[in-house]
């Protein structure tokens, strides 16, 4: 039997209170152990989490949660908080088919307050939730965790300004690792790099004991210096941590992240301020663990890897993926054509960006997490007479509708919205799946929708898209793409027509993007059972392609196939034609129902929605009632 661990006797945030400052140390160690032990084989959040461990012991030593409420921004730091509220005999199952999830998740805990996933909405959330305290006289701690690149989004900026004006006591600990996934850019991050250097950071270790002591555990001075911020504040906080106390919220010093105790002691204080106080806590993604350390932006979403050189454990890629396809593709069309302008959120290297920013970096525009603003951006672009391409995940596209709709459709304008990570895309489950975006592209008037079927497809939708004018999206799945080759020259496709890729008398499959494929192995499933399925590729979303749809129809079935929301979807667009046409076939749409899908191998996630070939096949046969 190997030896005991602080970890295995952990069974709820309560045990902590019992620990030293030393023991909750050497916790933290085991905690980081059981991280890489685990992700090595499941993948994951590793950077993130690594480098967020002291700060999430800290805290839980101080609140007492369910009670007490800590909030986390996006959530991919919060493996920690994961092992201490009961979850370790699951963590092995972390990001699986069936097991716990990489964020936290309110169904798994009470100790998860909202199903965090995407940036910078934990200030509000955990706003909303000490104004509901107030409301209603509880006396709940409320703290929220926010990564100094969260802090760059929008959301963020008004919250601190709610919270600032209202006074309402909270603690905000600012994660300030000086990354997000890419490296972080911006005023703010300049703001506080100004901060990080200032002597009295430096100082701050051997003083803040003093400080706080002279404040007393109570915190009443502080108190009163959020009553009389312009003049007190200047006693306790870094001179160029003035953006805060302008908002109205007390600012500490800069503090070492990872020093239990002096986290513990900060909180003392600011839990009993009575105002809303920001802990900036510097930390270093991937602390503990080198190969993290060296390259956090690998590590902060990653693959199984080896737990002690940190080699990635990756399969032999038949093919690039579509991520890789795009970025080359957009170079070659921006070498071509001296108006093409790259836009992203913080997703330099996830959008397949990166050769871009560097062959031409006047014209890379990375705005960090906040895509209204690269949204409304490549508008002012559009307008200035260059062609936007705004590469966003489709999840994090949703916090942009308004701008799409209103700043780039409603005057018709050139921006091409590149949407990776379409479909469903597996392990990061529900906050990360791209379920929606053929809906909220389909609803928008002056808008055109490309899917293409493989990476040659995406060539040349891409070329299409920048050739076309007005707004148009196009999305592709994360992952490796088909294998197709790719073309010498990309083709512009004609606006509104589909390619028939099998040829069948006795029921049409009309499949969108990844599905085509899908739907050609359920065809040759059919065949060997005497059902001749005709497989076309509709290749755009809007407008669909009226004349397919018909011929479709005259035989008689007709099943659309898409890995996206059924209500307001491409197959419910299918169904409008026909109905305007004045066809009635038997129809099925095959596509994600009223439902949230949760973590997992895509295979696994596709088979359980009935859209691999096996489920579409299935789908043909009852509906032909055989």
């Amino acid at each position: 039997m190997g030896t005991k661990r602080i970890l295995d006797a952990i069974q709820s945030p309560a045990d902590l209170k019992v620990l030293t400052n030393e023991e909750l140390g050497i916790l933290a160690d085991e905690i980081r152990g059981e991280i890489i032990d685990v992700t090595s084989q499941t993948g994951g959040h590793v950077a993130s989490s690594l480098g967020a461990v002291e700060i999430i012991l800290a805290v839980h030593s101080m609140i007492n949660c369910p009670h007490d409420k800590f909030v986390f921004d996006v959530g991919h730091q919060a493996y920690a908080h994961k092992l201490v509220t009961g979850r370790l005999d699951k963590f092995r199952t972390l990001r699986q088919y069936g097991g716990i999830s990489g964020f936290p998740k309110p169904s798994e805990s009470p100790c998860d307050v909202h199903p965090s996933g995407h940036a910078s909405d934990s200030l509000s959330v955990a706003y909303g939730i000490a104004a509901a305290r107030d409301l209603t006289g509880g006396d709940q701690k409320v703290v929220a965790l926010i990564g100094d690149a969260a802090l760059s989004g929008g959301m963020a900026f008004e919250a601190l300004n709610s919270i600032g004006q209202t006074q309402t006591p909270m603690v905000i600990i600012l994660n300030d690792n000086e990354m997000s996934i890419s490296r972080n850019v911006g005023a703010l991050v300049k703001h506080l790099g100004a901060v990080r250097a200032s002597s009295q950071y430096r100082e701050t270790r051997d003083t803040l004991q003093e400080r706080l002591e002279h404040f007393g555990p109570a915190g009443k001075a502080l108190v009163s210096l959020g009553r009389n911020m312009k003049e007190s504040m200047k006693q306790f906080i870094v001179p160029r941590t003035m953006m805060f106390e302008q908002l109205g919220i007390l600012c500490t010093a800069p503090v070492d992240g990872h020093d239990i105790g002096l986290l513990k002691e900060m909180l003392a204080v600011s839990l009993n301020a009575g105002v809303p106080v920001l802990i900036h806590a510097i930390t270093h993604k991937g602390n503990g663990f080198a190969p993290a350390e060296r390259d956090p932006e690998t590590f902060h979403g990653v693959s199984a890897y080896d737990p002690v050189t940190g080699a990635i454990k990756k399969k032999p890629a038949t093919a690039p993926t579509y991520t890789e396809v795009f970025g080359k593709a957009l170079v070659n069309e921006a070498k071509a054509d001296d108006r093409v302008v790259a836009i992203t959120a913080a997703m330099q290297g996830g959008t397949g960006l990166s050769t871009f920013a560097k062959e031409l970096p006047k014209r890379f525009i990375d705005v960090g997490i906040a895509e209204e603003n690269a949204v409304g951006m490549a508008s002012g672009l559009a307008v200035g007479g260059m062609k936007p391409v705004c590469a966003i995940y489709s999840t994090f596209l949703q916090r942009a509708i308004d701008q799409m709709i209103i700043d780039c459709s409603l005057p018709n304008l050139d921006v091409v919205f590149a949407i990776d990570r379409a479909g469903i895309v597996g392990e990061d489950g529900p906050t990360h799946h791209g379920m929606f975006d053929l809906a909220y592209t389909r609803m928008v008037p002056n808008m055109r929708v490309l899917a293409p079927s493989n990476e040659a497809e995406l060539v040349s939708g891409l070329h299409t898209a920048l050739a076309l004018g007005g707004p148009v999206a196009i999305r592709y799945p994360r992952g490796n793409a088909l294998g197709v080759p790719l073309p010498d020259e990309p083709e512009t496709f004609e606006l509104g027509r589909a390619v028939t890729r099998r040829e069948g008398a006795d029921v049409a499959i009309l499949a969108f993007g990844s599905m085509v494929k899908r739907a050609l192995d359920a065809a040759d499933l059919l065949a060997n059972e005497g059902v001749q399925a005709r497989v076309v590729d509709m290749r755009w979303v809007k407008p669909l392609d009226a004349d397919a749809i018909r011929a479709a129809a005259e035989t008689g079935y007709v099943v659309t196939v898409e890995d996206g929301v059924i209500e307001g979807g491409a197959g419910e667009g299918v169904l409008e034609e026909l109905s305007r046409m004045g066809m009635t076939p038997a129809t099925r749409v095959l596509g994600i129902d009223d439902q949230y899908v949760h973590q997992g191998k895509p295979d696994l996630l596709m088979h359980d929605l009935g859209l691999d070939a096996e489920g579409v096949a299935a789908a043909v046969r009852e509906l032909m009632g055989r």
